[in-house]
């Protein structure tokens, strides 16, 4: 069996490339558009030119207490709805499968022998990008292993289903899409692992249910989602509802992940002398104390609990992403964007070191999978 270990992080650096600029009317939107091009011929029906070729999904969850977003799709004849745990640091969507895995069984996938994917398929390649699956004879299974950076982990085979998804024209396409069925799930974090029933991998591979699509020429290759400041928010992929005013910066074209330049860290406007992705730093001097919270690193409290952000973001000033390489382009933080208000009442840095996660030079904004 040939697998193959994929980190999926979801980076700052992912997060900032999606909406740079924030429009006033959409204050927790984010979006990014890929140039990758794929040349496969299509099967599909392609959908309408123009409005309408995009597809949205409403957002359920919370960046604290719960940590992750999902959102519902239905795959399979006859049609069967999974939830998914939202990740744009990994390429491979995957449901548990029914044969291997405990109950509860409305969340497991059991997939049908026809639809496996054989190990010389090009989408098998796809996944195993850059490297090449290790076939023994071309009818073996297509194989994955994904790692994720909380050492949480999927193995399974490869398969490809109906996806039923409405466009925003009201037309419904099911196109096959190729995805994977796990029978092997760890999760050794301290974190109990979301109830979501699978993964939906939106990172910039050509494995990625965004990019299948947009090789089908179904909808444009652009991801972008807007979250709410408590709970939930939408999700849309291809073009059609992107806001006027935003500013765009190019991605880098060797990652598999959303990849902006360098940025320097601003804070109340004021350089901080922290540059190159070194962003956790220089909030200390403003009149709280810092405390120990299990929930993050960097906490304050103040003289009674805080019972919402409103109650502290007025000690703090905005943080400011300036990108090096990109003239005029910034990404304004203000502080309900980057603070959490914990369950004990304290203030919190949503910002992770990540040399201290173990992931170089990347650092994290929000939560991560």
């Amino acid at each position: 069996m040939d697998v193959k270990n994929r980190k999926a992080i979801v980076s700052w650096m992912m997060m900032v490339m999606f909406f740079l600029a924030l429009s006033a009317n959409f204050p927790g939107c984010f979006s990014a558009a890929s140039q990758q091009s794929n040349k496969r011929k299509s099967t599909h029906p392609k959908a309408a030119k123009g409005f309408g070729s995009s597809l949205l999904f409403p957002v359920t969850g919370n960046v604290y207490p719960l940590g992750y977003y999902s959102i519902s799709l239905t795959i399979g004849h006859p049609p069967k709805a999974f939830e998914f745990d939202i990740d744009t640091g990994s390429d491979l969507t995957w449901v548990p499968n029914v044969m291997h895995l405990a109950p509860p069984v409305d969340h497991l996938y059991k997939p049908k022998k026809h639809i496996l994917v054989p190990c010389e398929h090009p989408s098998c390649d796809a996944i195993h990008f850059p490297e090449s699956p290790r076939c023994e004879t071309p009818d073996d299974q297509c194989h994955f292993e994904v790692d994720y950076v909380d050492h949480g982990s999927a193995l399974g085979v490869v398969v490809t289903d109906f996806f039923s998804l409405r466009l925003m024209n009201g037309s419904l396409i099911r196109p096959h899409l190729t995805f994977g069925c796990a029978y092997d799930l760890k999760n050794p974090g301290p974190y109990p692992p979301p109830s979501t029933a699978g993964v939906l991998g939106l990172g910039n591979g050509k494995a990625s249910i965004l990019s299948q699509l947009q090789s089908f020429d179904l909808t444009r290759n652009v991801l972008g989602h807007c979250l709410s400041g408590k709970v939930g928010g939408f999700l849309f992929l291809g073009d059609d509802i992107v806001p006027s005013g935003i500013g765009w910066m190019p991605m880098s074209a060797d990652s598999k992940h959303y990849l902006s330049s360098p940025a320097e860290l601003l804070y109340g406007g004021k350089p901080t002398g922290i540059k190159d992705l070194k962003v956790t730093r220089g909030l200390y001097g403003k009149p709280l104390d810092t405390v120990q919270d299990k929930a993050l690193p960097i906490c304050w409290e103040g003289t009674k609990p805080f019972k919402s952000i409103h109650d502290v973001k007025n000690y703090f000033s905005t943080l400011t992403l300036s990108f090096t390489n990109t003239r005029n382009i910034q990404l304004r933080l203000q502080p309900e964007a980057y603070l959490i208000v914990t369950e004990h009442g304290n203030a919190c840095l949503g910002i992770l070191n990540g040399t201290e996660a173990g992931l170089e030079d990347f650092n994290i904004i929000g939560c991560e999978k």
